[in-house]
């Protein structure tokens, strides 16, 4: 045999061991579809294939299997190998065809890669094919194709959030899709509108997804969601509401009224409307006034003049003489009258030129009798006036001195008589009483300057007669003097209210006795306090100058009748309370307690107290956690109550503005029905409310004129600043006996409504219907949720037919003590162990042991620079002390306090009642 070149023996041999390794993998090489063709045509034999088609990357989209595909001329045989093995061949689908044009045979194999084929490598390489083609000259391997399991995880990785922006603000929401593979492409939409930045250039999206929005626009407000989709699924973030506000802007100046004065000096005044622009969704209203005046002097009419008459002419011919005057003295000017008569007279004369005349003393005496007769009438009216004025100017003065003079305060305080009702109970003093010094006190009812509208006037005051330039403060009392006993107050409580509400300066107040509590007062003190609603009013002793004796009141304003101005994210935390008269002299701070409904955290909140000015504008006197002790407010916030230092008296109320969106208020939920049910529908009414006690005691009262029924205890939820409504439904009832009557599956409470609105309550009625009229009972789920937060659900169980539950005795417990309490019994501490605690702890100690010790043992400590900037740090603490223990104090509680300071003087506290 002879020799064969090198390189042919090297070929020979690579194809024997191709044919061994084919036939090792399993591969058939003959007697079937797969075996290769016959050999090439000699005129391509040292043709080396190459690929048509080459197979690419695929995604396995859930359970639906990929096909790869490889195309190859010219070849012989075409294989798979993934992940470097070979693919069998029984997965191959082979076909064979002829190129028309090259007459090259032309191979194509496909085969198909499974979902769990890839999964059995997932997480440790990525899974890939390719194809290897053989023609008789060598082999040739295809471009690798990834085959990657499609998905697209359901949360997102940030989300945009909601934002509320001015006017030509910029805006920029983020977005990061959820994880997936393939990665997802993302869009914008606004209220399910999908953005296109290309038709509105005012839209902006990112390489990183984030919207941009560059100059907000009224139209942009809506609600924005982030859009993320592959080849697998579609995923939609929650939405973000964009508020866009326009802040208020004035509009020019009106000109300049006509003078309010027809003569003299008057006022004008012009005016500005926050018109330009107006503000829309929230922005601030225009600070500063719309209405200026200003001082004017109008030019007075100068009525006409006559001047004096002109002697009489001679004797005329005709028997007469003439006289005549002028309208000169003045001229009338400037819009005034003309001269009122004749300014030409004539009278007949005698004369010798004249003939005719015949003079007689018959006419002469007539002519005199006639001007003595109107002189005398004259006289005689003139006298009448004068005496009819002078006599009703003295009657006057009279009723004014007899007002001032003998006029005392009539106090009194209003007591419930029974549950339910609120009436005054009168009460007698007995003939012998401790605190007689406080007897038939008879104080001023007049004020003599604009700037101070209080009742006020030295015990030892004897003026006899004061000035009335604006009259008294409050009408006359019918009796002369009045008996204070005990602190303890009696008196008309509507006849206060109606003398109170018809002077000027305070007819805004609500004429309300329910609402309203007033006492009289001196140095030593006392409270006043509001039955049911968690608000008084502590007056500690030396409030009130040593001399002075003031009539105070306490009152609640309702919201409808006043608009407290909110702007933005503000809403309103407690009821608005009017203490007064406005502009009293106080040596001290008094202390105003009031219930409030936030969540208490000043992290979330900034909070508030708002004050109402003389001129009825509402002002901020102080943002709560940046309080200045030199400043004649202070404010101390609790868990529901809020106490107020002020040394100012009049109309106060808190406020807060949320930092973000953990802000939380307290509502309080209550349910009701009808108390007797004879038809087969049934209501249940749920009130959602603030959660104080006023709004609280008012729709009981409401509740129970309507004759409803309390069917469950009140719940207190937490309603967040999430721009979310409030969603209440009815769940579980027995099908079997009960139905729902509602169309939709729940009812929603505006979130605005709830933060912003002024209406003190809200409620929504749950109508159901029983099967038979002999069904009573009914169970059932109330759910109540922020939409997409987290909800509350009480559960339900009652019968219709029984009024188990007592209102008054239950929910709205009635304060038994009185409302107006004057002198030492309105506090717990003596007035004589409070100045022995006061002159032991105001010292300072070395060791510590003194106010500050006793604030830190009361945990009072945060407000020491406070207490620190009195003149008796201790005086303070202990009004406070009073104020927080009134009802539930204990006077030997504190006296271990004392006891653990180290205070030799806590033996103070066994001082006897007759001492104290």
């Amino acid at each position: 045999m002879p020799l064969l070149p090198a390189p042919f023996v090297r070929c020979r041999l690579s194809a024997t061991l191709r044919v061994l390794w084919l036939l090792s993998a399993g591969f058939s090489l003959t007697g079937s579809e797969h075996t290769a063709t016959a050999a090439l045509p000699a005129a391509f034999s040292d043709l080396l294939p190459h690929f048509l088609v080459e197979p690419e990357d695929e995604y396995i989209v859930k359970n639906k299997p990929v096909t790869l595909t490889c195309r190859s001329t010219p070849a012989t045989q075409i294989y798979f190998k993934c992940n470097g093995e070979w693919v069998h061949q029984d997965d191959h689908l082979i076909e064979r065809t002829v190129d028309p044009a090259t007459a090259l045979p032309v191979m194509q194999v496909t085969i198909d890669i499974t979902r769990q084929q890839v999964e059995k490598i997932f997480g440790l390489d990525e899974y890939w094919c390719q194809c290897v083609a053989w023609s008789t000259t060598g082999t040739q391997k295809s471009q690798k194709a990834y085959i990657r399991i499609a998905y697209l995880r359901k949360n997102f990785e940030e989300e945009p959030q909601g934002k509320e922006v001015a006017l030509d603000q910029e805006v920029l929401l983020r977005c990061h899709p959820p994880e997936g593979v393939p990665q997802a492409e993302v869009e914008w939409q606004r209220n399910e509108d999908v953005i296109n930045p290309t038709s509105d250039p005012n839209f902006f999206i990112t390489a990183d997804h984030n919207l941009v929005i560059r100059k907000a626009r009224l139209a942009d407000t809506g609600n924005y969601t982030c859009v993320a989709k592959n080849i697998v699924a579609r995923r939609k973030s929650s939405s973000a509401t964009v508020l866009v506000y326009v802040n208020g802007g004035w509009s020019t100046w009106t000109t300049w009224s006509s003078c309010s004065a027809v003569c003299g000096r008057g006022w004008q005044k012009r005016s500005r409307s926050c018109t330009n622009p107006t503000p829309l969704n929230g922005g601030t209203s225009c600070e500063g006034q719309n209405v200026q005046k200003s001082a004017c002097v109008a030019t007075c009419p100068v009525d006409g003049g006559w001047s004096e008459w002109s002697k009489w002419s001679a004797c005329g011919a005709d028997c007469s003489m003439w006289r005549s005057r002028e309208c000169t003295q003045p001229s009338p000017g400037t819009g005034g009258k003309d001269c009122q008569g004749v300014d030409l007279q004539s009278l007949n004369c005698t004369s010798e030129q004249c003939p005719q005349t015949v003079s007689g003393a018959e006419d002469v005496a007539l002519y005199v009798g006639m001007v003595a007769v109107a002189l005398c009438l004259t006289l005689l009216l003139i006298v009448v006036v004068l005496v009819y004025r002078r006599k009703k100017e003295g009657l006057d003065a009279d009723v004014a001195d007899s007002s001032i003079l003998t006029t005392g305060f009539q106090p009194m305080g209003i007591k419930p008589s029974k549950p339910g009702v609120w009436a005054p109970r009168p009460r007698r003093p007995p003939p012998h009483s401790k605190n007689s010094h406080l007897l038939t006190i008879q104080p001023d009812l007049t004020t003599t300057t604009t700037s101070y509208q209080g009742t006020l006037r030295s015990r030892h005051d004897t003026t006899g007669k004061f000035s009335m330039t604006n009259g008294p403060l409050l009408d006359p009392l019918p009796n002369g003097s009045h008996t204070l006993h005990n602190g303890k107050l009696n008196s008309n409580p509507s006849e206060f209210v109606s003398r109170l509400s018809s002077q000027s300066f305070f007819k805004t107040l609500p004429r309300d006795v329910d609402n309203t509590s007033y006492g009289t007062f001196n140095f030593l003190g006392g409270r006043l306090t509001i039955p049911n609603m968690g608000i008084s009013l502590l007056i500690p002793p030396e409030a009130i100058p040593r001399g002075k004796i003031y009539e105070i009141y306490l009152t609640v304003q309702r919201k409808e009748d006043l608009r407290l101005p909110l702007a933005g994210c503000q809403t309103l935390l407690s009821p608005v309370v009017s203490c007064g008269p406005p502009g009293v002299v106080l040596s001290r701070p008094v202390i105003l307690s009031m219930d409030h409904c936030s969540d208490a955290s000043l992290d979330n909140w900034a909070v508030r107290l708002k004050k109402q000015n003389y001129e009825g504008v509402w002002e901020d006197v102080l943002l709560m956690g940046e309080e200045l002790v030199s400043e004649p407010y202070y404010c101390q916030l609790e868990a529901e109550t809020c106490r107020v230092f002020t040394e100012q008296l009049g109309s106060f109320a808190l406020v807060g503005e949320s930092l973000h969106m953990g802000a939380a208020k307290r509502l309080r939920l209550v349910l009701f029905s009808d108390s007797y049910c004879s038809t087969l529908e049934y209501n249940i009414r749920v009130y959602c409310m603030d959660d104080t006690q006023d709004i609280f005691k008012e729709v009981m009262q409401m509740e129970r004129q309507l004759g409803g029924r309390l069917i469950d205890e009140p719940h207190v939820l937490l309603f967040k600043d999430s721009y979310h409504n409030l969603r209440l439904s009815i769940h579980d009832m027995p099908q079997a006996h009960w139905r729902s009557k509602l169309l939709a599956g729940y009812q929603e409470i505006p979130f605005y409504h709830i933060w912003n609105g002024s209406q003190r309550y809200l409620h929504c009625t749950f109508t159901l219907e029983r099967l038979s009229l002999s069904t009573c009972e009914l169970t059932c789920q109330l759910c109540v949720w922020q939409v997409e937060g987290e909800g509350q659900s009480f559960s339900l169980d009652f019968n219709i037919a029984k009024d188990t539950r007592s209102v008054d005795s239950e929910c709205l417990l009635m304060d038994s003590n009185a409302t107006a309490l004057a002198g030492p019994s309105a506090f717990q501490i003596p007035y004589l162990i409070r100045q022995k605690i006061c002159s032991s702890l105001d010292a300072p100690c070395p060791n510590g042991a003194d106010w500050r010790m006793l604030a830190q043992r009361l945990k009072l400590e945060k407000h020491m620079s406070f207490f620190a900037s009195k003149a008796s740090p201790t005086s303070v603490i202990l009004d406070l002390w009073e104020a927080q223990h009134f009802h539930s104090g204990n006077i030997n509680q504190l006296a271990a306090v004392m006891a653990d300071i180290g205070k030799q003087e806590a033996m103070i506290f066994l001082v006897s009642d007759g001492e104290c």
